[in-house]
C-alpha cells in the first residue's frame, strides 16, 4: 500500500537499536517511555503522522548522548491501541529512507532531526523486484538457518510471498546485530539487500567465519 504523504524537512526521531523499518514494510512498536508517549501524541496531531526510525551509533551525539546513523527510514502511524496503564502499541508503515542532516534543538522531550529525502525517490514508488533471485537456493539456505537457530516459521507463507516482502520481512525480523541491520537498510536495491542478507545468514551458519560466503 502506498500513501500520498508530504515528506517534511523536520521529523521526530526514534533511535532504537536493532529495530529496522523498510519502505512498504510494517514495524510494530511498544511505547511506554514518557518522551516517546509525548512524541506519539504530538505525531497524531500532524497530517502525515510520521516517525523516523534511526539506529543509534557509538559516536557521541547531542549533549554527549547517543549519536545517530546517517540513514534512517520514516514510517506513518497506521494502527495504534492504548493499554489500560497508558502505554501504546503502534504500527509504523515504512514510506521512505532519509539522510540525517542535523539534529534540531527544541523544547520537545524527544529528538528531532532535519532530514533530506534526496536519493531515495524509489522508496515511494512501486514494489521493487529482484530479477536475479534464486528462490529455491535461498529457501534451502534459510531452512538451514532456522534449524541452526531452532526457529519456527510458516514456510508456506514464506514460499508464496513476493520477493520484496520476503526479503524485507526477513531483514527486519531476523536477529542480526544493529550494524548488520544498518547495512540491510542502506542497501541501494532489493538485489543488494538480498545479497547482504545471504551473506549475513551464511556468516552466522559458519559461526562467524566469513570464508566461503555464498554470493
Amino acid at each position: 500500500m502506498t500513501y500520498n504523504v508530504d515528506l517534511p524537512e523536520i521529523i521526530p526521531i526514534f533511535p532504537l537499536p536493532g529495530a529496522l523499518l523498510l519502505p512498504r514494510s510494517r514495524l510494530p512498536l511498544h511505547l511506554f517511555e514518557p518522551r516517546y508517549l509525548a512524541m506519539f501524541e504530538d505525531t497524531l496531531k500532524t497530517p502525515g503522522r510520521l516517525i523516523g526510525m534511526v539506529q543509534p551509533n557509538k559516536v557521541p551525539g547531542r549533549d554527549g548522548g547517543t549519536g545517530l546513523h546517517t540513514i534512517g527510514c520514516v514510517g506513518r502511524v497506521t494502527q495504534f491501541s492504548e493499554t489500560e496503564d497508558g502505554r501504546y502499541m503502534i504500527t509504523l508503515s515504512g514510506l521512505s529512507r532519509f539522510r540525517v542532516v542535523e539534529e534540531v534543538e527544541g523544547f520537545t522531550p524527544y529528538r528531532r532531526a532535519k532530514v533530506s529525502w534526496a536519493g531515495f525517490e524509489r522508496d515511494m514508488g512501486p514494489v521493487d523486484s529482484d530479477p536475479g533471485f534464486d528462490r529455491e537456493r535461498f529457501m534451502n539456505l534459510l531452512s538451514r538457518y532456522f534449524q541452526a537457530r531452532e526457529l519456527q516459521t510458516d514456510w508456506e507463507s514464506l514460499r508464496e510471498a513476493e520477493d520484496e516482502l520476503l526479503i524485507n520481512s526477513l531483514s527486519m525480523l531476523l536477529g542480526f546485530e544493529p550494524e548488520d541491520k544498518q547495512a540491510l537498510l542502506e542497501a541501494p536495491s532489493l538485489s543488494t539487500r538480498r545479497e547482504t542478507l545471504v551473506t549475513l545468514i551464511e556468516y552466522t551458519l559458519r559461526g562467524g567465519d566469513d570464508e566461503g560466503v555464498m554470493q
